[in-house]
């Protein structure tokens, strides 16, 4: 078991915040994360808890020794999310190591009286017996002169130099150009899909097609979400066998609601016409007109197999008058009758309106080819986009020689604060 599974949560304290292993700490806006992170990098580079490294879970046993040892800007990755960002933690970094270093100049005989927890620089130093002081204040600033240098990027600069200083172990283009908007690209593959696969379409298809996408935009707008996670979306064929599979379902489907009402027709008709003969409901809400009207399109729908719908309106009375509630309701003499129509009659309009529909094959089908085809552009024009960079940096570290790949970048980055 994992020592840090029992671990529950803590107050941070960033002097003995541990330097090994994963950790994670939790954080709203404004609670100090960058000071948090400004004060971490300071231990970092002091090599602060080398202690801790010692009594550092076996588990941990690597990384409880690296954190021992002083690092060097280039050697301490900091992963941020945006330009502005990166700038103003690169700054606040440099800022707090003048700060330190600046500390740790001072004689022992000026430090003043501070007590614990009041200057986190001032209880950083007592960590340190005075004769390593100016070594810590060398080290400190000459961290700070070499931020210049400091592996602190967004994480797409650091997976694009991951890409580009290890193009052998990561399998990359020594040479690819990173382009910032690759939107017409998307769009001229999209143009290709309709081309290939929209426009042969019969009409009758292409028309269905087109009640969902009218133009090449209308279907890059609609797999834009798809095409980053297009991996994991199921296979389908290509739309005309989509749109051929969908119709033949439907029918079949269709015509499994219509079969039992074939028979059902003449029993309800009976049953209705009986209890209107012994007036056991009330004939005003189910008069004899309407009644030989539903019957006689719901026996024509039933009977003609070409025929998609009974005709009624969405909100035709129909629906709800000839279902156990709604003849319930009108009901003034005796038990209404059951049968199965009335209780099919409840679904019917749903079941209807739903039938089996080609559009989410020919979405996943689209997504993939697309996506697929994208990829086979970018290579051939040596291009990459910001999405690729994680993408590609992630199939990197899954192939075959990832593992290799892992270990050069952990050996490049012993420590990273993301």
């Amino acid at each position: 078991m994992n020592p840090l599974d029992n671990m529950g949560a803590q107050v941070l304290d960033p002097l003995r915040f541990p330097l090994y292993g994963s950790r994670l700490i939790e954080a709203s806006a404004g609670t100090g994360k960058t000071f948090t992170i400004a004060m971490l990098y300071v231990r970092l580079v002091l090599g602060h808890g080398a202690l801790d490294a010692a009594a550092g879970a076996a588990d941990f046993a690597d990384e409880a020794r690296t954190s021992g040892r002083a690092l060097t800007p280039p050697e301490i990755l900091v992963v941020t999310f945006t330009d502005a960002a990166t700038k103003e933690l690169r700054e606040r970094i440099r800022a707090r190591l003048i700060e330190a270093a600046e500390c740790f100049r001072v004689e022992p005989e000026e430090v003043p009286d501070c007590e614990p927890g009041e200057d986190l620089l001032h209880d950083l130093r007592e960590d340190y017996p005075p004769g390593q002081w100016p070594a810590c204040a060398r080290r400190l600033q000459l961290a700070a002169e070499w931020m210049d240098e400091a592996a602190v990027s967004t994480i797409h600069g650091w997976c694009n130099r991951m890409l580009s200083e290890h193009a052998f172990d990561s399998d990359s283009l020594f040479s690819q150009t990173l382009e910032t908007d690759q939107t017409e690209l998307r769009a001229e593959v999209v143009r290709d899909y309709w081309r290939t696969f929209m426009a042969p379409l019969d009409a009758q298809c292409a028309a269905e097609v087109r009640a969902w996408f009218a133009s090449p935009d209308d279907l890059h707008d609609a797999i834009r979400g798809l095409l980053a996670h297009a991996d994991l979306l199921p296979d389908a064929c290509d739309p005309s066998a989509a749109l051929e599979d969908a119709r033949q379902r439907a029918q079949a489907e269709l015509e499994a609601l219509k079969a039992p009402w074939r028979v059902w027709i003449d029993e309800v008709e009976a049953l209705l016409a009986a209890a209107r003969a012994a007036k056991q409901f009330d004939a005003r809400k189910l008069n004899s007109r309407h009644c030989e009207t539903w019957i006689g399109r719901l026996r024509d729908w039933a009977s003609d197999p070409d025929s998609a719908h009974p005709g009624f309106d969405e909100k035709a009375a129909v629906w709800t008058r000839l279902t156990p509630a709604g003849l319930a309701e009108i009901w003034v003499k005796g038990e209404p009758p059951e049968h199965a129509a009335f209780v099919a009659m409840e679904s019917l309009r749903e079941s209807l309106a739903a039938p089996p529909k080609a559009k989410q094959d020919l979405l996943c089908h689209a997504a993939r080819w697309v996506a697929r085809r994208f990829e086979e552009e970018e290579a051939r024009r040596s291009q990459m986009g910001f999405d690729d960079l994680l993408t590609r940096l992630r199939a990197a570290l899954q192939r075959e020689n990832g593992a290799r790949l892992a270990e050069i970048i952990r050996k490049q980055y012993p420590v990273a604060l993301i």
